[in-house]
């Protein structure tokens, strides 16, 4: 699997875009080798299951030009990478607590060459920025996300949705998003991406301001 599957979906990328999505196959296939943080039947369909999943969010919401968005858990660097290569303009956080996962994303972030990317080894609650959004995949519960990422969020908001959190999420979330039903946003990512892999992942959203 290549980069085509990323274009069929996002046919307006430009040229210095294609080319760094191109580059980060080879880069975390040298990587993964070293340290592995992606599993190994994964990596090898790495623009499906990793680059165009978090590019799911990239089809609910455009972060704009100045924007700060904290990546929580971005284990080998997902969503966070991808969405700072979507979005050029917009200021991107990564964070993880394991020190071996945020030494590949140093490792691909420079060698990428992208500039709106800082990673570091922290946990949310040592964390005291703020930011316009947080965005996770698979990471904790909704409930913890909400305790672990509270009070870090600017109250002036300027995009389409009001800052929060955006969850990349799977499989059966009844209970999970239980307590939030008034105030929660679900998007299937099976309408935005015809690949079976798709057929049970969602976008969560939660405003929290």
């Amino acid at each position: 699997m290549n980069i085509d599957i990323i274009l069929k979906y996002f046919p307006k990328l430009s040229d210095p875009q294609i080319d760094l999505f191109t580059q980060m196959n080879d880069l975390y296939q040298d990587w993964n080798l070293k340290i592995n943080v992606v599993s190994r039947k994964d990596v090898e369909l790495l623009y499906e299951r990793h680059i165009l999943h978090s590019l799911g969010i990239a089809k609910i919401i455009q972060f704009k030009s100045g924007a700060n968005v904290m990546d929580l858990g971005t284990g080998g660097g997902f969503p966070g990478i991808p969405l700072a290569i979507m979005f050029p303009e917009t200021e991107f956080y990564l964070v993880d607590s394991i020190g071996k996962k945020i030494r590949v994303v140093q490792e691909v972030v420079q060698g990428l060459g992208i500039k709106n990317v800082k990673a570091e080894q922290r946990r949310a609650e040592e964390i005291p920025e703020e930011f316009d959004f947080v965005v996770s995949r698979a990471v904790a519960p909704l409930d913890t996300l909400v305790y672990w990422t509270k009070n870090k969020y600017f109250k002036m908001w300027n995009h389409n949705l009001k800052n929060g959190l955006i969850c990349l999420k799977g499989g059966e979330l009844a209970d999970e998003l239980a307590p939030y039903q008034k105030k929660v946003k679900i998007w299937d990512l099976k309408d935005y991406f015809e690949e079976e892999f798709f057929e049970t992942k969602k976008v969560v959203y939660l405003p929290m301001i």
